[in-house]
């Protein structure tokens, strides 16, 4: 199916020119605080994405009969049920990686781009265009979560997704992972670096 100009924009747009994260600075906390290791910053991406397409759907389909008066709350009411059915799926199938999140699973309820999505953009237009926004945005999202947890964990503690990649030579012959990797400041630097070069470069193509 050929998608129009503005639908796909909708769906590409928070990937690049528009993402969540580097353009409008939303979700700074959680990629601070679960890209130690790159695997349970794999899992929240898709938590977040899951969460905020399937919300923007729900809210779209049912703007049209909720009160502006109760709005918020309706809102939340939708993404924490289904915040809460993501979380069991992981106790039930991830565990291990269900503990390492923590409480930041449940925190998917407050995130500023989830709410900005449904209140933006669910709450005046359809389904499909409101599904593929918050598609576009969640994994605008993830995106930015894989590649500060891709160079944490690798120069932090020499491995990805747990195996180790860094050979035991490099060890032998003096190399030393970096401890300041393992610290949220380096996850807050490293976003810092990532909006400098994508606004680079986003600069470059706009002359």
């Amino acid at each position: 199916m050929k998608l129009s100009d503005k639908t796909r924009e909708t769906l590409l747009g928070p990937l690049n020119v528009n993402n969540p994260v580097v353009v409008q600075v939303l979700g700074i906390c959680s990629a601070l605080a679960v890209t130690v290791q790159l695997k349970p910053a794999l899992v929240m991406g898709i938590a977040v994405t899951i969460i905020v397409a399937m919300s923007n759907v729900i809210i779209s389909l049912l703007r049209n009969t909720i009160p502006m008066r109760i709005r918020i709350i309706v809102q939340l009411v939708v993404v924490a049920a289904l915040v809460t059915l993501v979380s069991e799926v992981l106790r039930a199938f991830a565990y291990d990686v269900s503990v390492q999140l923590s409480v930041y699973i449940g925190l998917i309820i407050t995130n500023c781009i989830l709410m900005g999505r449904l209140e933006a953009f669910a709450m005046t237009n359809g389904p499909w265009d409101s599904f593929l926004d918050g598609l576009g945005n969640g994994l605008g999202y993830a995106i930015i979560l894989v590649i500060v947890a891709f160079f944490r964990e690798l120069l932090g503690s020499g491995s990805l997704l747990g195996f180790q990649v860094i050979p035991q030579w490099c060890f032998e012959h003096g190399y030393v992972n970096n401890g300041m990797m393992m610290m949220p400041a380096m996850a807050l630097i490293l976003v810092g670096c990532i909006i400098w070069v994508h606004r680079s470069i986003n600069k470059e193509e706009k002359k």
